[in-house]
């Protein structure tokens, strides 16, 4: 019996404990340890599709801040380039204030490498015709950006009436089908707006934007999100003259592209918008 006693008291000490250890599953240990709640799940909503441009769009008028009033500006357009997207980048310009002089259409021709010899004649007889005015020492396509600058832009602060020499230059210009010019004798603008398209060879759209640049008081570039030419221009340098601007696709863009224009007038270069090197939007 003293044996029989001895063994009870550890199996009832053992039963106890795994009494207690239910009874504490069941009990307050099991509602400390569940008392945690999870962490609060947190949702997000992307925007709607559309939301930048909505955005962009009812904010512009206020960005410009009639920013371009007063300041005419010309297009040039190049091959391949979107009618639609022309067309809003002008509505943008007249929302800043400023008028469209003309729209200007380059032709295949003048951005074709295989017409380089075209190209080159044309603009050296023009070069002599000019009697000086322009550096003897240009090549192709610095040369001719200069002759459409002298026939679309001007460098002062204001629209002015083509001169003889932007007469003759236009008229060359298009009997050799490089360039259409808008009917009525436009007059000449300080900003020009160069309207990107199908891509072009890199060293042509150097050579024509400096000349662009050297005959006019700013230029600005723009073609849609990560256009390679534009990204060839701010590798090449020439965004120290002219100032860049991609997503014209995009209503954001647009209005990037008309703030560009209208930081242009008193600050050269850059390269904004989507994949801007300087930044999305042109201020300042």
């Amino acid at each position: 019996m003293i044996r029989h006693r001895r063994y009870a008291v550890p199996l009832t000490a053992v039963l106890l404990a795994l009494a207690t250890g239910v009874a504490l599953g069941a009990g307050p240990l099991r509602d400390a340890t569940s008392s945690a709640s999870p962490a609060p799940r947190v949702v997000t909503q992307a925007a709607a599709p559309g939301y930048g441009d909505a955005f962009a769009a009812s904010v512009a008028s206020r960005l410009y801040d009639r920013g371009l009033s007063r300041r005419p500006v010309a297009i040039l357009t190049l091959p391949g380039s979107d009618p639609a997207t022309i067309s809003a980048l002008a509505a943008q310009v007249r929302a800043a204030g400023g008028e469209v002089t003309g729209t200007y259409a380059v032709a295949g021709q003048l951005v074709a490498a295989q017409q380089k010899n075209l190209v080159d004649t044309l603009g050296s007889q023009l070069a002599q015709q000019l009697k000086g005015h322009l550096d003897a020492g240009l090549s192709t396509y610095p040369r001719i950006g200069e002759l459409v600058a002298i026939a679309a832009a001007n460098q002062g602060s204001a629209q002015a009436p083509p001169g003889d020499d932007a007469a003759a230059v236009r008229q060359s210009l298009v009997a050799a089908k490089l360039l259409a010019v808008p009917p009525g004798h436009p007059q000449t603008a300080p900003l020009l707006l160069v309207v990107f398209g199908s891509q072009t060879d890199q060293a042509i759209a150097d050579g024509l934007l400096t000349g662009l640049a050297a005959r006019s008081r700013g230029v600005v570039a723009v073609g849609p999100t990560r256009d390679a030419n534009l990204t060839g221009l701010h590798a090449d340098g020439v965004t120290r003259q002219v100032t860049t601007v991609d997503g014209s696709q995009t209503q954001a863009g647009r209005v990037a592209a008309v703030l560009g224009l209208i930081r242009a007038w008193r600050t050269r270069g850059g390269a904004f918008g989507a994949s801007g090197a300087d930044g999305s939007v042109p201020l300042g």
